[in-house]
Parts: C-alpha cells; structure tokens; sequence
C-alpha cells in the first residue's frame, strides 16, 4: 500500500473543507467589517460596535472548523503511523508501552523507529513542535473541561513543555516574546487559534514529515 498516497488524499480533502467551510463565515466578518449589507449599522450613539455579537460568532464558527481540521489531520497522522507500523511487520511491544501512555502516541512511535530502525525524529527538516501540537490540540479539542467555555485553552502543563505555542494568536505571541526567557509564566492560559496560515503550515509539515520518513525507509531498505 503506497501510505503517503492515501495520506495526501486526506490532507488535501482537510484543505478544500476548510476553505469551502470557512468561505460564509469569512464573507460575514468582512461584510460587517466593510458595512455592507444586510450588516449596515443603523444610527446608534452606543459605544458599542454594531453587529458584535454577528461577528464573534462568525469568529467562533472559524475557530471551531479550524480546530475541527486539526482533529481530522491527528487522526491521520495517527492512521499513518499504525499502518507504518502493520507493513513493516514490527509491532509496539511492551517495552514501548510506556512511552505511547505517558508521552502520548507521537512521542510514542518516535521512540519506536529510534529502537527499532536507527530513525531519528529529530533528523527530520520539518517542524517537530507543530507536529506535537497537533496532538495537544486535538485532545485540548476533544476534552474541554467545562461546559461554559466557548473556546479551547493550553493547559498549564502544556505551557511548561510549550517555550513558543505555535497556535496562540499574534497577540499572545508578542506578549510572551516580551517576557525574559527564565520568567515566563501565563498568568491566564491563551486560548488556541487556529487560523488558515497556520493550519495549512500544520497540513504541510505533516505531509512533508512523511515525505521525509519514506525516504528514509527507501534508504533502509535498499542498503
């Protein structure tokens, strides 16, 4: 079974859902943001930005489909790996379990192709951070701790093993750039945001890390 095939399959139908999912609620920010009909603003002495609560929603809908994506590609991601795993013929035995349950199953088959096939993660061009936060963001997706948030946030334990979150927003970014590297501390957990450049830099480090691994097996194989 060629496995990057079918994987590309998948990432690129995660592009064309995203743009064709995304297209009305982009079009409803833009027309309120340009006062264009039906979100021109009547005469209003408030403070208050006409069609405000229009707009978050729209925001939010991107948010969830953008969230949405990057819980598709995990299990994708995932999917590659134990098919991987099934055509070499070398199972995750016992001694592995331990990194699968602890460090969760990318860090998992990281240790996997080290033991068994020399393979290092690490060797790879591709972003190996962006890769792991795919993960995190699917489970922060997936187990939301309450029922009153409308939004996905990093843990603090994720911000521990996080130096430089890749889906925070330029915001958030720039505040935590500012503080010095031994004192940095979120004094409130920045919600996840998942915009379309960065969820199709996710789609592409992801396609380009299997280009990468395939490689390599070609290599093993042959030599």
């Amino acid at each position: 079974m060629d496995v990057r095939y079918f994987l590309s399959r998948k990432v690129n139908f995660i592009r064309q859902f995203y743009e064709m999912s995304s297209a009305p609620f982009v079009e409803r920010k833009r027309q309120i943001e340009a006062k264009e009909e039906p979100y021109v603003p009547p005469y209003s002495e408030d403070p208050e930005p006409a069609f405000l609560e229009e707009w978050l929603e729209a925001e939010e809908s991107l948010q969830v489909i953008g969230r949405t994506c990057i819980s598709m590609l995990a299990a994708i991601f995932h999917l590659y790996f134990k098919t991987w795993e099934r055509q070499i013929g070398v199972p995750v035995d016992d001694s592995l379990k331990t990194d699968f349950k602890k460090n969760g199953w990318f860090n998992g088959y990281k240790a996997y192709f080290a033991r068994h096939f020399r393979i290092r993660f690490e060797d790879s061009p591709c972003k190996l951070g962006v890769l792991e936060e795919i993960v995190l963001v699917r489970n922060r997706d997936q187990h939301p701790e309450s029922i009153t948030m409308d939004n996905a946030y990093y843990s603090g334990s994720d911000l521990k093993k996080l130096p430089h979150p890749f889906f925070i927003s330029e915001s958030d970014a720039s505040l935590f750039s500012e503080v010095e590297e031994g004192e940095r501390a979120w004094l409130i957990a920045p919600p996840i945001r998942v915009t379309p450049e960065k969820l199709f830099i996710a789609l592409s480090e992801v396609e380009s890390f299997a280009e990468w691994l395939e490689t390599i097996e070609v290599e093993r194989h042959a030599s």
